[in-house]
Parts: structure tokens; C-alpha cells; sequence
């Protein structure tokens, strides 16, 4: 038997893209809230950064709104 640890399956975290693709005056999307660093950076983020991003960050973001 091997002492490999078991392989988990890959989730992927589907981007909190809306489509509505515009910065405003503070450089976050109207409509995922998103920086544009953060944008152009999805696609080299970890599962963890991403998670935190959508579970943590954004949030945080949409409370503040006005």
C-alpha cells in the first residue's frame, strides 16, 4: 500500500465577477467590489486567497458601502 496522502478532488471558486465590469473613483468594480489588482490577479491567487476574498473581504467591502 502506499503512504500517499489521498488525493482530493479540485473545487474550483467560480470568480465573483457580475458582469457589471466598471472601476469606481476608489478603484474597486461596482459590481463585485473588487480592486483592480485583485481582478487581474484571480487567475494566480490560491484556492485560500480566493476563498478569503470571497468569504472575508468582499464582504467587509459591501457593509461599508454606501
Amino acid at each position: 500500500m502506499s503512504s500517499a496522502p489521498p488525493i482530493r478532488p479540485f473545487t474550483a471558486i467560480p470568480s465573483p465577477c457580475t458582469g457589471v465590469c466598471r472601476l469606481d473613483a476608489a478603484g474597486r468594480c461596482l459590481g463585485c467590489l473588487r480592486t483592480g489588482a485583485e481582478i487581474a490577479g484571480w487567475l494566480s491567487m490560491s484556492p485560500e486567497e480566493r476563498r478569503r476574498l470571497i468569504d472575508v473581504v468582499l464582504p467587509e467591502r459591501r457593509k461599508a458601502a454606501p
